[in-house]
């Protein structure tokens, strides 16, 4: 790179409009594509807002610089020093007529991944070579989205009066108990990657913080490998003390309607270039209780499978819900309502139970037709309580000690859910694949890149 050029951008694509008409400008970015007519070459640059379009004209140029210019291999970053034209032949309605460039570092031929080729390559192909396929406008689109999800969301919680912390992703047992747990050697001893942040929130309550948040990794080693699954994603976690079930899916709808307004705002040209037509969720949301979708399951003539995989019975009350359960229930709910009263024996032991039917949980779902989006629900607050259900569940209180021992000095009254975002942002941007909606996706069997 020549550093008496000047490289540095002064637009991107999205900023020029006609007030630059017969003006100055740098743009940098990629060679998307190259159009060589002979006298004249239409060359696409891409940046993150778009693609600026520059015509080159071999009578306008020194002949050197114009056959250097259209020689460019496809993906090499460049800086454009031009004057911008109206155009009605141009798409944008102008076009750049450069009469200088720097290429600041030239793309290997072949590329390993096409940016602009119809021709689709397969998944594992893309995540091999995410940086060029991250290149793609609709893939950028996506994270742009997942974005200001995360801001939305953040908002919210510092409006509401939440403090935002930061929980240990190391930890000595399990949250949750079961065995979907990373062991990892921590210096002399074993120790864990956290599955959910639900422990340390929690204790936050007794501190008088009262209401906290944290968006971060969380992770699971389950074996499942669907186009649903990740062993580490992105949790958008808040408890709330002094609070009820009520409160908290009040809260919930608040951030999932913000997520979805603030996207509409921000991100119309991303939702254009996914073919996306959102519609804001009306509050409230529908409400269906367990014991009503195990009816309609059960009227439907639902069987539920044994360990061997064999259909066995009728579903009843007490059974988990498989997801070929959840898609009938979508057909008539393909949108955002809630399932609550859960049965006690399929909630976590920090779920409360209901005051007048101790085996019916105040726990919680969220679902978007027959995806789970949230978890949560009202929290067991009492130590003797909590230390029965733990034993109920199999669960030794004593291998919960300072999460237990929190209870026993003034617990208040508290709620709380986790929200998935890569879900949240597969609803927004219509994709079928969490794996496209994570950078770097961790599943069962890829650790690279």
């Amino acid at each position: 790179m020549d550093p008496d050029k000047v490289w540095k951008r002064t637009r991107y694509s999205s900023e020029i409009g006609e007030e630059d008409y017969n003006t100055e400008v740098v743009i940098c970015g990629w060679i998307e594509n190259t159009k060589n007519m002979g006298k004249m070459a239409f060359i696409r640059v891409r940046d993150r807002s778009g693609i600026s379009q520059v015509t080159a004209l071999s009578k306008g140029m020194d002949p050197d610089l114009f056959k250097r210019l259209v020689s460019i291999p496809r993906e090499s970053t460049v800086s454009i020093h031009g004057i911008v034209r109206q155009s009605p032949q141009a798409k944008a309605g102008w076009e750049i007529i450069p009469h200088d460039f720097t290429l600041l570092n030239e793309a290997k031929t072949p590329l390993p991944l096409g940016v602009i080729d119809k021709v689709d390559a397969d998944m594992d192909t893309r995540l091999d070579n995410r940086f060029l396929d991250l290149r793609k406008l609709n893939v950028q689109s996506i994270f742009k989205i997942r974005s200001t999800v995360l801001a939305a969301a953040r908002d919210v919680f510092l409006e509401e009066g939440f403090i935002e912390i930061n929980t240990p992703k190391i930890v000595a047992t399990a949250t949750e108990g079961g065995t979907a747990l990373f062991k990892i050697q921590y210096f002399d001893r074993v120790a864990y990657l956290n599955q959910s942040p639900q422990l340390f929130k929690q204790t936050m309550m007794s501190t008088g913080l009262d209401r906290v948040f944290e968006i971060g990794p969380a992770f699971r080693a389950e074996e499942h490998d669907t186009i649903r699954h990740l062993n580490e994603y992105t949790s958008i976690d808040m408890e709330m003390a002094w609070a009820d079930l009520d409160d908290s899916l009040d809260l919930l709808e608040m951030v999932i309607q913000r997520a979805y307004t603030s996207v509409l705002n921000e991100n119309y040209l991303d939702l254009e270039e996914l073919k996306m037509n959102l519609v804001v969720p009306e509050r409230p949301f529908p409400r269906v209780t367990y014991t009503q979708i195990i009816d309609k399951l059960t009227s439907a003539g639902f069987e539920v499978e044994d360990e061997a995989g064999h259909r066995s019975r009728v579903i009843r009350w007490g059974d988990d819900i498989p997801l070929e359960g959840m898609k009938i229930i979508a057909k008539d709910r393909p949108s955002l309502y809630f399932i609550t009263e859960w049965p006690m024996s399929l909630k976590p032991f920090y779920i409360h139970p209901k005051d007048d039917d101790p085996e019916v949980s105040q726990g919680f779902d969220l679902n978007f037709g027959e995806k789970e989006l949230v978890s949560g629900g009202q929290r067991i607050h009492e130590p003797g309580l909590l230390r029965d259900i733990l034993i109920k569940k199999g669960l030794n209180p004593e291998a919960f000690g300072f999460y237990v021992k929190a209870f026993e000095y003034g617990m208040p009254p508290h709620c709380g859910w986790g929200l998935g975002a890569e879900r949240l942002t597969m609803i927004l941007t219509g994709q079928t694949n969490v794996r496209e909606t994570v950078l770097f996706p961790r599943d069962k069997k890829r650790l690279v890149p």
